[in-house]
């Protein structure tokens, strides 16, 4: 590991968390004008410094504390969830990466599965019936699709013989979404259910529970458990523009796809209503997984036979 690649992975951890920031005004300017209405707009030009401003609100209130919170896991969680959302990052295939993994997709994918962690435990610290439920619901809806984005990744890594991001992206010689659409849409509805948006938002159904498994969270821990959710979208719309579209370097190509992903992930929020929790189960259990359990054995045949 050079000084240089140290740099290089400091500035980008400093970026990524100020541009989790301006994606929260990017989201609220989409769905102000697709609602016929202006979002922020008052602080800097046109709004931009809004984000600072929510910043300075969010880290100088007061923390609300009850009688019956377990204090110590309760505080320890969105520091653990902001962490968690960091580390996923190292798996990354940046320009001068910090640490070179020739496992770097079992990584993610072991990284992935502790996100689940810290908002069960929240939910359970809390010792609120909101929370607690939001808590169950999150881990429900986790391992149901965690299942099936893992099936639909291995897929792509036996057909590309590597766990590497890097060697995966070096291989592809097209779009892959071109050719495996069906994929690219169960892809896609497993990572918006990951990500807890809209529709699959049952996590922090706010007409339901609350707030869901943050209820009780307040001021800075508050905004801790929001970096982290915002910042795994933004991962993931990284994630998304190397798996389909295939770009081996971060550049501009990149920069606007992940922000086309983005701007999907705003959409469907800014359009569709929530969806009913039985129905996600069973879209999840019933359609989605037999489908990239179907799309893994079909790789491993092309795969066996050299047909890619």
């Amino acid at each position: 590991m050079t000084l240089f690649a140290m740099v290089s992975f400091i500035i980008s951890t400093v970026l990524l968390l100020v541009g989790v920031a301006f994606i929260t005004l990017l989201e609220r300017k989409i769905l102000g004008y697709m609602q016929l209405r202006l979002g922020p707009n008052k602080l800097g030009f046109n709004g931009l410094l809004q984000p600072l401003a929510d910043a300075i609100k969010l880290y100088t209130k007061e923390t609300s504390i009850t009688s019956s919170l377990n204090k110590n896991v309760f505080f320890i969680c969105p520091p653990l969830s902001l962490s968690i959302a960091m580390m996923i990052w190292i798996s990354f295939p940046f320009y001068m990466p910090f640490i070179s993994l020739k496992t770097s997709l079992l990584m993610f994918l072991s990284i992935l599965g502790l996100g689940i962690y810290p908002i069960l435990i929240s939910g359970w610290s809390s010792n609120s019936n909101y929370s607690m439920l939001g808590a169950m619901r999150a881990l429900a809806q986790t391992i149901s699709y965690e299942v099936s984005l893992i099936f639909i990744v291995m897929s792509n890594m036996i057909m590309f013989s590597s766990m590497s991001f890097s060697k995966f992206c070096m291989s592809q010689k097209f779009f892959f979404s071109l050719f495996f659409s069906i994929q690219v849409m169960m892809l896609l509805i497993s990572i918006i259910a990951e990500l807890n948006r809209t529709p699959f938002d049952f996590a922090e159904g706010e007409s339901e529970l609350v707030s869901g498994f943050n209820t009780e969270y307040s001021s800075s821990l508050f905004a801790i458990i929001f970096m982290a959710e915002y910042m795994m979208i933004m991962f993931f719309s990284l994630f998304l523009t190397l798996m389909l579209m295939g770009f081996t370097k971060l550049n501009f190509l990149n920069f606007f796809f992940s922000s086309a992903f983005m701007f999907f992930m705003i959409w469907i929020r800014a359009t569709l209503p929530r969806y009913r929790y039985d129905k996600l189960m069973f879209l999840s259990w019933k359609i989605i997984l037999p489908l990239s359990s179907f799309n893994l054995i079909f790789s491993m045949i092309l795969t066996v036979f050299k047909v890619y």
